[in-house]
């Protein structure tokens, strides 16, 4: 049997030319978000597989890379069902190990605790342009703040992060999934159906406002009730007019309160962004997941599809572990989209520090290596990145080959 050179299928190899933009990334991600007060935390890839499996992932349930139980734990051969033979998983993302962690040590940490967490995630999915099946996470998330100051943070900080990247003209669009809810209910839809009838709205973008009545009639729901749905719609903006449009039209459907605190949210975030962006209320913005409570919030960058971040309010799902309900909100970027849109636009970093190679003739005596050495420690002792190598035959080659690799000062040294 012959071995394999290829990774396996939706995982890949990264090279030094990738690695240098992504620790670049993680440079900035730590010193932007420590600017704004949040601590490092890391959290084990291998989860419990009954957290991994509690339905608050969503889709993402279906995409576990399930783990066999090991040793004498391991009985195949009286193995009845899934339970009898799994006990763990690789995590789908960072949330659900942050909860536990949460939960764990939550009397250790400040309130409200502000964690940013980076690490690999693995789902089952299926591989395409900026999507993996292992891929970097990076999420900030602040728990224990029942107020709108989270979502104001956590939006300007990773608003000023994205805007550092050099990244201009996004958008950030928000919405609630309260105002969902509300609009659902006004137009007569069976609570009971509120997850299929979000489904449907998350195509918006794709099939339009036709084909979301299309599915929706399709699928039973009354023809009053489908109407008056798209009605709403039609009449809403994506700036401030539409949430107070919103706000008087679903009157003693949705609590007042929701409207005006997404208002003071794009109102704070618009009075002191750093970054060039735009933020727009998007009432067809649904978000995945079904653990959202409140505000949910979406970052999308020109010239590319997909979102590029992306979270909301999650006030539940902590107290699945805990007994006690515990505020929480978070802001995950996209990191593999990020770092392969900077790739794409072949991004220079700034203020990189100066690669020196120091080439040296064949069976160089030793007092001319030492000699080389102590000039390269020197070098980078200035900050400097040297490499020290012996010359080739084909000393022009070499030498494109290093230019190649960044190094402008190329220095020969014979015997």
């Amino acid at each position: 049997m012959s071995l394999k050179k290829k990774p396996v299928t939706g995982m890949k190899d990264i090279s030094p030319r990738e690695m240098e933009i992504r620790d670049y990334v993680i440079r900035q991600i730590k010193e932007t978000y420590g600017s704004f007060g949040f601590s490092s935390i890391e959290t084990p890839c291998v989860e419990h597989i009954e957290n991994l499996s509690s339905k608050q992932g969503g889709e993402n349930e279906k995409l576990i890379f399930k783990i066999l139980k090991r040793g004498e734990k391991l009985k195949l051969e009286t193995a009845q069902t899934e339970g009898d033979l799994v006990d763990s998983g690789l995590r789908y993302d960072l949330t659900v190990p942050l909860s536990r962690y949460y939960a764990n040590n939550a009397n250790d940490l400040p309130a409200p605790f502000k964690a940013l967490q980076m690490g690999n995630v693995w789902r089952a999915d299926r591989p395409q342009r900026g999507r993996f099946r292992q891929f970097m996470q990076c999420d900030i998330d602040i728990l224990g703040e029942p107020t709108i100051l989270a979502e104001i943070e956590l939006i300007l900080a990773t608003s000023t992060l994205v805007g550092k990247l050099d990244f201009e003209d996004f958008t950030i669009r928000i919405n609630d999934r309260r105002i969902l809810k509300a609009m659902a209910r006004y137009s007569g839809f069976p609570e009971e159906s509120f997850d299929l009838v979000f489904i449907i709205l998350d195509k918006m973008d794709k099939i339009g406002l036709e084909g979301v009545a299309a599915e929706l009639e399709k699928e039973g729901f009354a023809k009053e009730s489908v109407d008056k749905y798209l009605e709403l719609f039609g009449g809403v903006t994506n700036d401030l007019t539409g949430v107070s449009y919103l706000k008087e039209k679903l009157a003693g459907v949705l609590d007042a309160q929701v409207a005006e605190d997404l208002e003071t949210i794009i109102e704070s975030v618009e009075a002191v962004k750093t970054a060039n962006f735009k933020i727009v209320f998007d009432p067809t913005l649904v978000r995945g997941m079904s653990y959202y409570t409140g505000p949910i919030f979406e970052i999308s960058i020109d010239g590319f599809g997909g979102s590029v971040g992306g979270g909301g309010r999650y006030d539940e799902m902590i107290g699945k572990f805990t007994g006690s309900k515990t505020c929480a909100c978070g802001f995950s970027i996209g990191f593999e989209r990020i770092v392969m849109l900077l790739l794409e636009r072949d991004y220079q970093i700034p203020e990189k520090a100066e690669k020196t190679a120091l080439l040296m003739e064949k069976n160089m005596p030793r007092e001319g290596m030492l000699a080389i050495f102590r000039e390269a420690e020197a070098l980078r002792a200035s900050g400097q990145q040297v490499t020290v190598a012996v010359m080739k035959k084909n000393k022009k080659f070499q030498k494109e080959q290093l230019a190649a690799e960044g190094y402008t000062t190329i220095r020969e040294f014979f015997k």
